[in-house]
């Protein structure tokens, strides 16, 4: 990694050099402040005012804050993070975790206490019955108190392969309790919930890198340090269903490209900043590198326009990014109310916000680790050694502030106490108009497991006057495992969609196991699924998935026929097809609605079809090449080929089939040779073995190319084609075509610009000058995908409909977003083409 980060380095200076860039701005020394004059480099949105919470000693390297029940603060601190500039001693147990408490009731706080110490660069604490789940070393530990005194006696080890990766940057964290009384992670693909007395570990999706959070409806949000803000769609583990399919959407769903920040003061002690393009003219960072902690704010302190809206830290910059949540249905995108003027920035470049809560009282608190390297050992490049130093940013360590940010007239409450309330008065709170309060008195009900309060309950559910206190009361419900069948089917026709989607989410166990309860629902949403809302027909898509496929298949074919045009329910109906692919796809076919030709359902069938083909049943896909085997190919027939070509380049062992599909053989349907050579290569018969491809783009293609190959044309499908077309060849008024462009076929790096940043026309491809109204003004960029989404999509353009040009690899991909850090605008041809030759080596590479 050391060597990696040395060659990035000295490619960036390389290219300084190029560029004319001799030297860059830098300040002198960053002066060490106290916690007032701190306070006074603050500048904060009209309105607003920060208060100091607790500063050192008290705590200090503070990562993670949270409330308890009465109102205490619990802080996690990684005292030994870079003691140095070389991590000297990280490893140390001095790590702690803090209980804080305002005694008198100021809004500051007096008194604390050291409830467990000795620990290796702890990173997440969840509050459970019984004790603390903490992490720390790694592993994941259940600690008690059990005399009482404020301090945990007993460490019990929970999970020893809670995280596998030991840099503090990239190892999981989180812990989050969700509406549905699972705890998630961030950087993980674990979850747990406590069962019978008992830890249970579940597998779900990877969500993001430090810091998660939930919205009012338990949609989890998260980011990366180069995308800022991204959540889940659906909720967890639906997607992932069927092992036959991948999907494309709903899940680490980007809900803006946003990348801009506005630092008050120059940061050149970042990383990358030799790169140009990192830093502006006046040295000021221009783009997120270190964003985390995204915190969906559900409080009341704050004047109304701030709830739900999401605060992205950004250490790196010295300030917290404010984005608004926008929903349309069942998507949802995110803005910056006021580009250019950060919700919370300062000048001290000491000040570093890593976490964010809200408090019992509404308010937004802020962790401050308040030092000067934030960079762990292994990513600190030469020059920001050089930096960091000269700068006088090593030390000192060990400082650390929490900060409150309320209206200018706010005054402290009373700390509130609810492990003493009554059910009665916890079943009161789920309907707070504060989301702290309602989590809480979830959290408490079903940790007390009191099946007394299963009527107050349900009558809450059923007619409570806050959709939000109906929706708790639903989950809470299930937390203690009294959900009720009877009120869920009365639920379905609510008025409110979040409470008709939640109660058809929780029959679904009902309806696995019992008959009865699984035909009334069958029933039900036969009857109802066309006058039903967006959100609803989302999550009855994914019920689907319970339901006897003489119900689900025909409930499936009218939403798809219908919604099919959008991709999160493709792959929403995907999900619920596991192992029935290809009845399905019978069905389909036999469908009068299913006979006209759309692009939508073109797209659909491919999908369908390399489901079929991963599951690799010999019978079922002899069958399918049977149905093919007409005397001519209509669109459906040709859109399942093109599916089951793609997937002939894949490394698994070839298929065995008893006999020569006819199909194969025949030469009058006008099939491309490489497509029929690919599908030859999926299979094996008595007289023929499969044989790579090796003509055209599979002879520039290795096994591990072929896959990204495979997975690009899934995600071109639901991400490019209603632009640029199915077939590449653009469509009117949206994208010019992708077959034969030079902007495809030529210098990668160039492509993967257009892709990560966007383009603006006009565009020349072939000739021919592309521009509004003839297309679509600008390409959008692409920036909050991965690398590897990227590179499986231009692997695939450029070695599709008879395009020849190779592989793009990862490390192109990877490289190109940070060398082109700093762009946030779309390119324009003339521009691209500037850059290039600007950015160009002297070896012309």
């Amino acid at each position: 990694m050391r060597r990696r980060v040395n060659l990035i380095y000295l490619l960036g200076v390389g290219l300084l050099g190029l560029l004319g860039f001799v030297t860059m701005r830098e300040d002198g020394p960053s002066p060490v402040r106290t916690p007032a004059e701190e306070l006074a480099t603050f500048q904060l949105e009209p309105g607003l005012k920060i208060q100091l919470v607790a500063s050192e000693p008290m705590v200090q390297d503070p990562v993670v804050i949270t409330f308890d029940e009465d109102g205490r603060l619990w802080v996690v601190e990684m005292r030994g993070f870079m003691p140095n500039m070389d991590g000297t001693g990280e490893e140390q147990p001095i790590g702690r975790i803090s209980v804080l408490e305002d005694t008198n009731g100021d809004g500051q706080m007096d008194a604390s206490r050291v409830y467990l110490d000795s620990l290796v660069l702890p990173r997440a604490l969840a509050l459970v019955p019984g004790g603390v789940l903490v992490v720390e070393n790694n592993k994941l530990w259940m600690t008690s108190d059990r005399d009482g005194d404020g301090k945990a006696d007993t460490k019990t080890l929970i999970d020893p392969q809670y995280a596998g990766n030991g840099l503090p940057e990239h190892a999981p964290n989180g812990l989050w309790r969700s509406m549905d009384n699972w705890y998630y992670n961030a950087k993980s693909r674990l979850r747990y919930r406590l069962n019978d007395g008992k830890w249970e570990r579940d597998s779900t999706e990877f969500r993001g890198q430090w810091g998660i959070s939930h919205d009012d409806e338990g949609r989890l949000y998260y980011n990366y340090n180069w995308s800022q803000l991204h959540a889940d769609l659906v909720p967890p583990n639906y997607l992932t269903r069927n092992k036959n399919h991948t999907p494309t959407t709903g899940i680490d769903h980007g809900l803006t490209l946003d990348r801009r920040v506005y630092p008050l003061r120059p940061t050149p002690a970042v990383n990358r900043g030799y790169i140009p393009g990192t830093l502006d003219k006046e040295g000021r960072l221009q783009e997120f590198t270190a964003a985390c902690s995204p915190l969906v704010y559900r409080g009341t302190a704050l004047p109304k326009e701030y709830y739900g809206n999401v605060f992205v830290c950004e250490p790196a910059g010295n300030l917290i990014k404010r984005n608004r949540v926008e929903k349309n249905g069942i998507m949802a995108s995110a803005q910056d109310p006021h580009p250019g003027r950060e919700f919370l920035a300062s000048t001290d470049e000491r000040f570093r916000p890593v976490h964010q809560t809200t408090g019992p009282d509404g308010a937004l608190y802020v962790a401050d680790m308040y030092r000067g390297l934030i960079q762990h050992k292994a990513y600190v490049t030469p020059y920001l050694r050089e930096q960091t130093i000269n700068r006088g940013l090593v030390l000192p360590v060990n400082r650390g502030r929490i900060w409150r940010i309320v209206p200018e007239n706010w005054t402290p409450t009373k700390p509130v106490k609810l492990s003493k309330a009554s059910s009665k008065d916890l079943i009161r709170e789920l309907s707070h108009p504060d989301g702290w309060h309602r989590d809480m008195a979830q959290r408490l009900l079903v940790e007390r497991n009191d099946k007394t309060v299963r009527p107050a309950l349900i009558k809450l559910a059923r007619n409570g006057e806050n959709p939000l206190g109906r929706f708790h009361a639903l989950w809470t419900l299930d937390g203690l495992k009294l959900s009720d069948a009877t009120l869920l089917f009365g639920l379905l026709s609510d008025q409110n969609p979040l409470i008709k989607t939640t109660a058809l989410r929780l029959l679904e166990p009902m309806a696995k196991a019992d008959k009865a309860v699984r035909t009334q629902l069958e029933t039900q949403l036969l009857k109802s699924w066309q006058t039903a809302p967006i959100e609803q027909i989302l999550q009855i898509t994914f019920t689907a998935g319970t339901l006897d496929a003489r119900a689900a298949h025909p409930l499936l074919a009218g939403i798809v026929n219908r919604y099919g045009g959008t991709a999160l329910i493709r792959d929403a109906a995907l999900s619920s097809l596991q192992n029935q692919e290809f009845a399905f796809l019978q069905t389909l076919l036999k469908n009068p609605d299913w006979q006209a030709h759309e692009p939508s359902k073109e797209i659909f069938l491919e999908m369908l079809t390399t489901s079929i083909v991963r599951k690799r049943n010999p019978a079922e896909l002899t069958a399918l090449l049977t149905l093919l085997n007409r005397e001519s190919l209509g669109w459906q027939e040709k859109a399942v080929l093109t599916s089951m070509a793609i997937q002939g380049g894949t490394t698994k062992k070839p298929i065995q089939l008893a006999s020569a599909p006819t199909i194969l053989t025949r030469t009058d349907l006008g099939i491309d040779p490489t497509r029929l050579a690919s599908l030859s290569a999926l299979f094996e018969w008595p007289g023929h073995v499969a044989v790579k491809v090796n003509a055209q783009k599979k002879s520039l293609l290795s096994d591990e190319e072929q896959k990204l190959f495979a997975s690009g044309r899934q995600l071109y499908l639901n991400t490019c084609s209603g632009c640029h077309g199915t077939d590449g060849g653009g469509l009117n008024r949206f994208g010019p075509p992708l077959v034969g462009s030079d902007w495809v076929l030529g210098d990668e790096k160039r492509l993967v610009l257009i892709l990560l940043h966007g383009m603006e026309g006009p565009v020349e491809v072939a000739k021919k000058v592309y521009n509004a109204p003839d297309i679509l003004p600008v390409m959008p960029s692409h920036s909050t995908m991965d690398d590897t989404s990227i590179t499986a999509i231009l692997t695939y353009i450029r070695n599709e409909w008879g395009n020849n040009a190779g592989p793009i690899g990862r490390r192109t991909v990877g490289m190109t977003r940070v060398t082109s850090q700093g762009r946030v605008v779309p390119w324009t041809a003339k521009e691209l083409n500037a850059y290039m030759l600007e950015t160009k080596a002297p070896d012309g590479k």
